[in-house]
């Protein structure tokens, strides 16, 4: 447990309706920095960032471009190296908002998998083996690229859903949990975090931090065991950053998944 986690008292910030700087209507991280003895002041050490991250914002942000920038509207990755810089001078930590199940269709990753030549990408997402293939009692597109598949969705047309794996493959073009291709996908998103980490970030809220292998049990077993291994990378290399996950299940979420807390989302 991060030594400063047990006292915090959070902020939650979604940047666009915060404080704008520059009069474009929009706020920015420039507002939330000259913010920050506001912050301090009203008895809080600690700030919970909804999606930053480069975004066409069809989903309010949660439609990830790029996971290593920030979005133009907010400023740049200097101003956000700067938010944390700022905070921590005040005794305020930052945690960013993860948002691992899935990202825009517009983000790189997707562009090259739904390319029909196979590259590393091809399996980064859900897929299927045809474009007639479709994804029993779950959302999917297809036909939208020259790729002969459909591609699973989580929530919106754009947000291409992340493979995971799935706990038990009913069908040859499921990728198993322990696969080359669901391993990737995990490795690359603890690389998301550790380039924000290594910027100065405290730690991550997750999003949807349940869902993230398909066809998992009751337990939510399969996705526990991804984020413990997430949790063991941050105990080696990052003792002092904090994981927190939307789960609403903190049986499963901190003794299965890792998490140090876990809140309730009540839709």
């Amino acid at each position: 447990m991060p030594t400063w986690l047990k006292d915090a008292v959070f902020y939650e910030i979604y940047p666009q309706s915060f404080y704008d700087t520059n009069g474009d209507g929009i706020g920015d991280l420039e507002g939330i920095i000259q913010k920050l003895d506001y912050i301090k002041e009203l008895g809080c050490n600690a700030l919970w960032i909804n999606p930053m991250y480069d975004s066409p914002f069809m989903d309010a942000g949660y439609d990830v471009r790029d996971y290593k920038k920030v979005a133009a509207r907010y400023g740049t990755n200097e101003d956000a190296y700067r938010l944390f810089e700022e905070a921590h001078k005040r005794g305020i930590k930052v945690l960013l908002d993860l948002v691992p199940g899935h990202t825009s269709d517009e983000h790189a990753w997707f562009n090259a998998s739904k390319q029909p030549e196979e590259n590393e990408y091809s399996s980064r997402y859900v897929w299927t083996n045809g474009a007639f293939v479709g994804i029993k009692d779950r959302p999917y597109m297809a036909g939208m690229s020259d790729r002969n598949g459909a591609y699973m969705l989580n929530f919106f047309a754009s947000q291409p859903a992340l493979n995971y794996g799935w706990l038990d493959c009913t069908e040859s073009w499921m990728s198993a949990v322990d696969s080359p291709e669901a391993i990737a996908t995990k490795e690359a998103m603890k690389d998301v975090m550790r380039f924000w980490l290594n910027h100065g970030a405290d730690g991550f809220r997750v999003d949807m931090a349940d869902s993230l292998v398909k066809n998992d049990d009751n337990k939510k077993s399969a996705t526990a065991k991804i984020w413990r291994d997430v949790r063991n990378m941050l105990d080696k290399e990052y003792p002092e950053s904090a994981l927190v996950s939307e789960w609403s299940n903190p049986e499963q979420a901190i003794n299965g998944g890792g998490f140090h807390m876990d809140f309730y989302l009540d839709h």
